[in-house]
C-alpha cells in the first residue's frame, strides 16, 4: 500500500492542491469553505508527509509537530472558523512544513535522470507549492501588520476568512507576475515579500523548468539516435 501511494505521491499532492484552489468552482461556497476545505487541508498535510517520507527523521518530526499542534489548538488547527490569536502560530507551522515539502519536490525533480510523467507532475506541483508558501508569508505579514495589503478586495474583506481568500488569490497573481492591482503591498515588508515571491517564481521557471526541458530534449535526442 505504501509503495503504491509513494509511487503516485506527485499525483496525490497535485490533486489536493488543485482541489484546494479550485474546489469552490464545483461545490456550494459555504459547504466548500467550512466543511470540505478543512478536510482537504488534512489530506494535503498527509500528502506532503508522504512526499518527504523517505527522510524518516523529518517525517516523524512533522508528524509529532502536527500532533502537538492539533492537541493544543484542537480543530482550530485546520478549521475556517479561526481564532486569530493563534493563527500566526499555525501559519508558521504550515509555512515551515511547506518549505521542506517544496524543497523536497524541487530536489526530486532536479535529480531525476529522465523526464517521466512523475517529473512533469512534480514540476507543476512544486510551482503551485510556491504559491501556497507565498500565501502563508503574506497572511503572516497581514496578521502582524495592520493594513499591510490594501486595495478594494481587502477593504471588502473584514472577515478573516475572506481576507485569507483574497491573499491566496494575490499570492498566485504575484507568483505569476500578472499584477491586476486589486491588492497592493502598502508597507515596506509587504513590498519586499511581493518582490521575493515574484523573483522566486521567475527563477523557478527559468532554472528548474529549463533544466527539466533540457533533460527531456537530451534524452529524446539520444533515444532517436538509437
Amino acid at each position: 500500500m505504501y509503495k503504491r501511494l509513494y509511487k503516485n505521491r506527485f499525483e496525490i499532492f497535485l490533486i489536493t492542491q488543485l482541489t484546494i484552489l479550485f474546489g469552490s468552482l464545483f461545490f456550494p461556497f459555504d459547504f466548500f469553505e467550512y466543511k470540505l476545505l478543512p478536510i482537504l487541508y488534512l489530506v494535503s498535510i498527509g500528502a506532503g508527509i508522504l512526499m518527504i517520507s523517505k527522510n524518516k527523521k523529518l517525517t516523524w518530526f512533522f508528524i509529532i509537530l502536527f500532533g502537538i499542534a492539533a492537541t493544543v489548538f484542537g480543530f482550530d488547527m485546520i478549521a475556517r472558523k479561526q481564532n486569530s490569536e493563534n493563527l500566526i502560530i499555525r501559519l508558521s507551522i504550515y509555512f515551515i512544513f511547506h518549505v521542506f515539502v517544496t524543497w523536497n519536490i524541487i530536489k526530486q525533480v532536479w535529480k531525476a535522470k529522465r523526464v517521466t510523467k512523475n517529473v512533469i507532475i512534480g514540476l507543476m506541483s512544486g510551482y503551485i507549492s510556491l504559491g501556497f508558501l507565498a500565501f502563508f508569508l503574506f497572511m503572516s505579514i497581514e496578521l502582524t501588520n495592520t493594513e499591510a495589503f490594501r486595495g478594494f478586495l481587502m477593504e471588502n474583506s473584514s472577515d478573516i476568512n475572506l481576507r485569507s481568500d483574497s491573499l491566496l488569490y494575490y499570492a498566485f497573481i504575484t507568483l505569476l507576475t500578472i499584477g491586476y492591482g486589486e491588492i497592493v503591498p502598502a508597507i515596506p515588508i509587504a513590498q519586499k515579500a511581493a518582490i521575493l515571491v515574484g523573483l522566486v517564481g521567475q527563477f523557478y521557471m527559468v532554472i528548474i523548468t529549463a533544466v527539466v526541458i533540457e533533460k527531456y530534449i537530451r534524452h529524446s535526442s539520444a533515444d532517436t539516435e538509437k
